[in-house]
């Protein structure tokens, strides 16, 4: 009975999604213009199941480039309608477009010039009739057994949401880079990591020039303790690269009159390398997909920055 249950719930409120795409219309472009040309803030607000919904809304916004905030509506009344500004857009949450603590904001907006988009079932609420846009989520039926819980109502209004965030992120053109600076922290904030900030920089970088000998070579690679060497000549600019696997090969092809050779006999002389600036799951992927273990960094002049390892971008816990 559970699983007949619990498919039921999955069935109408995937049916509820595909209402909506059904409905979308200039209505949506009309509130994402509003919403671009924003010079304040997006400010969400919506009571109850749908003010969570709202809180999830304005979060989803501020991540991507929108600098949004949640008002409870309740709260405005009681002092928090400070918080509203002119130049801001305001978002409302109403299933019925009649929630009591909603409509008596509207004075204010009005006073303040305010202009509302509101995500509603009720097209012809109060709520509806005095925003400047309306965006239908009404839906057949709700997901509960009751007909009581919202459920489906509240998933077509996170839906919709998420629809004019990713618009917006979309028409304001932002990118990972953006996306990198906004989530520092917690595991998303290490996946966009830049390579500058997991490399090995300064001394700890193993480097030689072309004319240092094999056994200087093995010295330098044994005392930086990362398998490998960057070459490089004149102003650190980086002419070549020697890892384990080459020396190995090297010595293999060469015998022990290796040892009376340079790094520029067994440099790769053109290898792979990445800016410092590139996202560290970007040298993750060329390292998994040219199975090498580190990669060269360097800068716009071809100048070594720094050498970045693939156990340091594991132990990042990147995944």
């Amino acid at each position: 009975m559970s699983l007949e249950t619990a498919r039921k719930v999955l069935e109408i409120e995937a049916r509820a999604l595909g209402e909506l795409l059904a409905r979308l219309d200039d209505r949506f472009l009309r509130a994402v213009e509003i919403l671009f040309s924003c010079r304040g803030r997006v400010v969400v607000t919506g009571m109850g199941k749908s003010g969570i919904v709202g809180q999830k809304i304005s979060a989803t916004f501020s991540s991507t480039g929108t600098p949004s905030f949640f008002l409870h509506p309740a709260e405005a009344l009681h002092g928090d309608l400070g918080r509203l500004v002119v130049n801001d857009v305001v978002v409302a949450l109403s299933y019925s477009g009649e929630t009591e603590e909603l409509l008596r904001l509207l004075d204010t907006l009005k006073r303040l010039g305010i202009p509302l988009i509101t995500l509603t079932g009720g097209l012809k609420s109060t709520l509806a009739q005095a925003s400047d846009v309306v965006i239908d989520v009404g839906i057949s039926e709700e997901a509960c057994p009751l007909g009581l819980a919202p459920t489906a109502s509240t998933t077509a209004m996170l839906a919709m949401g998420d629809a004019l965030a990713m618009a917006l992120l979309e028409k304001r053109g932002f990118k990972e880079e953006d996306y990198a600076a906004l989530h520092p922290g917690g595991g998303l904030g290490v996946k966009l990591r830049r390579v500058e900030n997991v490399m090995h920089t300064g001394e700890s970088v193993p480097r030689v020039s072309p004319q240092t000998a094999i056994p200087d070579v093995i010295y330098e690679m044994s005392n930086k303790g990362l398998g490998l060497t960057a070459v490089v000549e004149g102003n650190d600019r980086l002419v070549g690269f020697i890892s384990d696997g080459d020396l190995r090969r090297f010595f293999q092809k060469e015998g022990n009159g290796a040892l009376g050779l340079t790094a520029a006999d067994c440099m790769t002389r053109t290898p792979s390398t990445i800016g410092p600036k590139e996202l560290a799951t970007k040298a993750l992927n060329v390292l998994e997909a040219r199975k090498i273990t580190a990669l060269p960094v360097v800068d716009a002049e071809g100048k070594l920055a720094g050498v970045v390892h693939i156990h340091d971008l594991w132990r990042t816990e990147m995944f």
